[in-house]
């Protein structure tokens, strides 16, 4: 078997797969992660030096192999021959050439078949100005997410998107709105200077792919303050930490203010993670879901986020919710198990109360 095949094959069965990962080391079997978990990919044999080489410069080009050889790291988004678009994420470990490789799905979600509450979904669609977090851990769910709110506002908005993005993951074609997509490192060299120069772009909706620093999470406020609906993305697990995370970037001087631009631009925070289904086959969105009230805005810019938690447990009426309540649900239409629920909820003490209550 020549190794052009040999690449073939395996991005055939990695999409055939109904996997979500791919991931390959030299002198290891290809592995795949499926519904969460991480499993060998059946019908391999370890991967040698040389063809994991032949490989990698087959997957990426010559181009980027040359960068992957100077700097030891390589990321990239492509979409194969076949349509299917991968991000790509190519590094040395033990001196050895390994991937990770995700699948983005090929098509957008409906907005109702999200996972999340969806007059949550359409009032951030209909949203004109202010600053929408969506946030959780790698592989949450969270650039589905904002590719499917995008996808609606696309559809529907008469309006210019303009996205900004290390790599571009999810590719829009202009359709009611006029969509731009600016990649890091090709249109633009860093998120700071694309984000500089934006505003100089005529922008509706601009979304960050990653709020990674101080000067991007500034930039975000700076344009959700002056007009524009911007959407963000932040490592974090829960609404509250979420909040703290943003001002506690800034130095102690500046904390002051940046409370004052965050409470008077967030809008809302959806903070996500996938969870395992009870017969084993897919995963479940869980969200603890902040919609930032008059009063909330008040608790951030006073320095009481301890009091966000009470609107986050009794605002439901306007599509609040915390984790523990969303994994709750999953349990009683028994989606996924208790023991799973107690396993992903970040307030374990609070979980088997509910438990002991009726779930």
């Amino acid at each position: 078997m020549t190794n052009d095949s040999m690449l073939q094959r395996l991005m055939t069965d990695f999409v055939a797969a109904d996997s979500s990962d791919l991931h390959v080391s030299t002198d290891d079997y290809p592995y795949v992660r499926r519904h969460g978990a991480l499993i060998p990919l059946e019908g391999y044999d370890k991967l040698d030096e040389e063809t994991v080489r032949t490989m990698t410069r087959e997957l990426v080009g010559d181009k980027n192999k040359e960068q992957f050889n100077e700097e030891n790291e390589l990321d990239i988004a492509i979409t194969l021959k076949t349509g299917e678009r991968l991000r790509i994420n190519i590094y040395r470990q033990m001196n050895k050439i390994a991937w990770a490789l995700r699948l983005l799905p090929s098509r957008f979600f409906a907005l109702e078949d999200l996972g999340i509450n969806l007059g949550v979904l359409e009032n951030i669609c209909a949203l004109h100005q202010g600053l929408v977090l969506v946030t959780g851990a790698t592989g949450s769910g969270k650039s589905t997410t904002l590719a499917s709110i995008i996808d609606e506002i696309n559809r529907t908005r008469e309006c210019h998107v303009h996205t900004i993005e290390d790599p571009v993951e999810y590719v829009h074609k202009s359709q009611k709105s006029f969509v731009t997509q600016r990649e890091i490192g090709k249109d633009s060299s860093t998120f700071n200077e694309a984000l500089r120069r934006v505003l100089r772009q005529d922008p509706d909706v601009v979304m960050i792919g990653e709020m990674r620093d101080r000067e991007t999470m500034l930039a975000a406020l700076t344009l959700a303050e002056t007009g524009h609906l911007t959407f963000g993305t932040l490592h974090t697990s829960e609404a509250i930490g979420t909040v703290t995370r943003i001002i506690g970037s800034f130095p102690a001087h500046e904390q002051d203010q940046i409370r004052t631009q965050l409470g008077a631009s967030l809008q809302y925070i959806l903070c996500q993670q996938l969870v395992p289904s009870k017969d084993g086959e897919g995963r479940n969105l869980a969200a603890e879901v902040l919609v930032v009230t008059p009063a909330v805005r008040a608790m951030i810019r006073e320095n009481k986020l301890h009091q966000v938690a009470s609107s986050l447990q009794t605002g439901g009426n306007i599509g609040m919710t915390t984790m523990n309540a969303s994994l709750s649900k999953l349990v009683s239409e028994r989606k996924i198990t208790k023991e799973v629920a107690l396993s992903r909820s970040f307030d374990k003490e609070d979980m088997r109360t509910q438990f002991s209550s009726g779930y």
